[in-house]
């Protein structure tokens, strides 16, 4: 439990924190699902939503919610399931 004003500001920051990044994890898997089921299912659009997807993923590190080198773990997946479909 926070005891004085400065512990206090720094909660409400963390919760609202924590909020953010995990509504954009959220945005992001689900991105990066669509671009998988489209691309498993060989749709019309799997490319769009493919570019969709790293984009929301490149979103992601630039606001710090990812580390760099897992983006670039899940834009090489994504890149090497669309190259075998």
């Amino acid at each position: 439990m926070a005891n004085n004003p400065s512990a206090e500001k720094a909660n409400r920051q963390s919760i609202k924190r924590r909020a953010r990044n995990k509504a954009a994890m959220s945005a992001l898997r689900t991105a990066v699902k669509k671009a998988r089921v489209a691309i498993d299912g060989k749709a019309a659009n799997a490319a769009e939503l493919r570019k969709a997807a790293i984009s929301t993923i490149d979103k992601a590190v630039s606001r710090g919610v990812l580390k760099k080198q897992t983006a670039s773990r899940y834009v090489s997946r994504l890149a090497s399931r669309s190259a075998q479909a």
